[in-house]
């Protein structure tokens, strides 16, 4: 299922003309338009699913082996030191676009935004805290 209001929709299904490095019958994997590395790409599913949790288990267990496949062959080519493969759902994670996709970014020992480019900073947790997270999803 598409969504006519969904730039993703129409980039992955030819509707708006990309810059394809693979496709298939599930999946589309475009340059990114505003990449954040050389190399910035991203792997998009043709049917329409706001995230990872509308995203069915079958598309689901066919995006990383395609990843994998795909940095592979990005490091190899590309000659990156490094690579980061994420994914984001919800506004308050990153994600932007609410059409799941996953990003594959090369990554280069010294590129300047090395430090930046991920955002992560690590909290103070107490160990009550973690063991409390801990509990909860064991």
């Amino acid at each position: 299922m598409k969504d006519d209001n969904c730039i993703f929709c129409k980039l992955a299904n030819g509707d708006i003309p990309t810059n394809s490095i693979y496709e298939d019958d599930d999946f589309k994997v475009i340059m990114d338009a505003e990449p954040v590395s050389l190399g910035h790409a991203l792997i998009i599913p043709k049917d329409h699913y706001a995230n990872i949790y509308e995203l069915p288990e079958d598309k689901a267990a066919k995006v990383l082996p395609l990843a994998k496949k795909l940095a592979t062959k990005m490091t190899e080519t590309l000659k990156c030191d490094g690579f980061n493969i994420l994914q984001n759902n919800g506004e308050v994670a990153g994600q932007s676009v609410f059409h799941y996709h996953m990003h594959l970014i090369p990554r280069y020992k010294d590129a300047e935004n090395n430090k930046t480019l991920l955002g992560f900073s690590h909290p103070k947790l107490s160990d009550e805290e973690k063991q409390e997270a801990f509990s909860k999803l064991k």
